[in-house]
């Protein structure tokens, strides 16, 4: 092997080596990416059951006020024969 022979293939394995890193820094980076993507869906999972849940209350809770305006309504109902009775 001449010395331009092996100056070439020495070009090149750096290059591979350099290609490497380069990839290594590359694939690193998708995997922090993909680690926060995934981090970020969790949260977005936990924040919709969150949302759902203050949807289900606020429901009930409307329920409950129609429920005691109904009653209020009767018991003023209630109050006002009584006052037109005396």
């Amino acid at each position: 092997m001449d010395a331009d022979t092996l100056a070439l293939l020495e070009e090149k394995i750096q290059r591979a080596i350099e290609t490497v890193a380069q990839l290594r820094k590359e694939r690193d980076a998708a995997l922090a990416t993909a680690g926060g993507l995934n981090a970020a869906e969790t949260r977005i999972a936990e924040l919709t059951k969150e949302l759902d849940d203050v949807r289900a209350e606020r429901d009930s809770l409307k329920a409950e006020r129609e429920s005691v305006k109904d009653r209020l309504q009767k018991l003023l109902g209630h109050i006002d024969r009584l006052n037109a009775g005396s």
